[in-house]
């Protein structure tokens, strides 16, 4: 049994690093669109969701570092599409959850972080009020009480993150009904 899809043959160059404007990296979230799913390995399937019936206004809080934010910002965005793979932490492989949020902030700001979910919201920071949320913040969220899975919040109530087996890399919603129904935090890495 494997634990995740894989898709053979991908073996495109990863993008190279961009530094565009936080107004830029706004527009092209408001663009994109995507689904959803959990990280981790779980047996969770990917879920297709309608948009919210009522969605929240999330203020723009402006970062604290913003060139830093922008890079996150950009980087993330760049992988979408990339294949789910648990464990993974590469472009050229895939990624989990994890492994994407690690991968984005090594290669753009050379931050270690903790390598699992669980591990990055224990992580030093201070933990965020969802109306506080501010580009490049992680998003988490648990199921049975305990988190198992994490994103990257790219402004206006949306997060970059990595699906579970099958899906891709992409951009999602954080007033999906999933997604609300399991938010557990968020934290703040930049400063």
């Amino acid at each position: 049994m494997t634990k995740a899809a894989h898709y053979p043959g991908n073996t495109a160059p990863t993008p190279a690093r961009r530094h565009w404007g936080i107004g830029a990296s706004l527009a092209f979230v408001v663009l994109a669109g995507a689904s959803l799913a959990g990280c981790g390995g779980s047996q969770d399937v990917v879920r297709r969701t309608p948009p919210p019936e009522n969605p929240r206004q999330w203020p723009v809080v402006p970062p604290s570092n913003p060139a830093a934010a922008n890079a996150v910002l950009m980087r993330a965005i760049s992988l979408v599409g990339t294949p789910y793979l648990y464990g993974g932490n590469t472009p050229q492989a895939g990624f989990d959850c994890s492994g994407l949020v690690n991968y984005v902030y090594d290669d753009m700001l050379d931050i270690k972080l903790p390598r699992t979910s669980r591990a990055l919201s224990e992580y030093q920071g201070p933990r965020i009020e969802p109306r506080q949320l501010s580009a490049a913040d992680l998003v988490f969220f648990s199921t049975g009480g305990r988190v198992t899975h994490v994103g990257i919040y790219v402004g206006n109530g949306r997060f970059v993150h990595a699906p579970s087996s099958g899906g891709t890399v992409r951009l999602d919603t954080l007033d999906g009904h999933y997604w609300r129904d399991h938010y557990s935090g968020a934290k703040r890495v930049l400063n």
